[in-house]
C-alpha cells in the first residue's frame, strides 16, 4: 500500500475549506451556535463525536468501495 501524498494533501485542504465555511457564510450564527454547544455535557458531545467519525469512515469506506479499491 502506498501513501498517496498529493491526495492527503487535497484532503486535508477541502477539510480546511469546510472548516472555514460557516464562518465566511455566517460568522455571527457560527458563533452563537459554538456558545449553545459549549453549554452541552461533555458526554454529549462524545457521542456526537463519535457518529460524525463513524460516518466518515464510512464515506471513506463507500468512496474505496466505488473506486474498487
Amino acid at each position: 500500500m502506498n501513501f498517496n501524498f498529493s491526495l492527503f494533501l487535497a484532503a486535508l485542504g477541502l477539510a480546511c475549506v469546510l472548516e472555514a465555511l460557516p464562518w465566511l457564510i455566517s460568522p455571527r450564527k457560527t458563533r452563537e451556535t459554538l456558545l449553545e454547544l459549549l453549554s452541552l455535557p461533555e458526554e454529549t458531545l462524545r457521542r456526537g463525536g463519535i457518529v460524525l467519525m463513524i460516518l466518515g469512515v464510512a464515506i471513506c469506506a463507500a468512496g474505496r468501495f466505488l473506486r474498487g479499491d
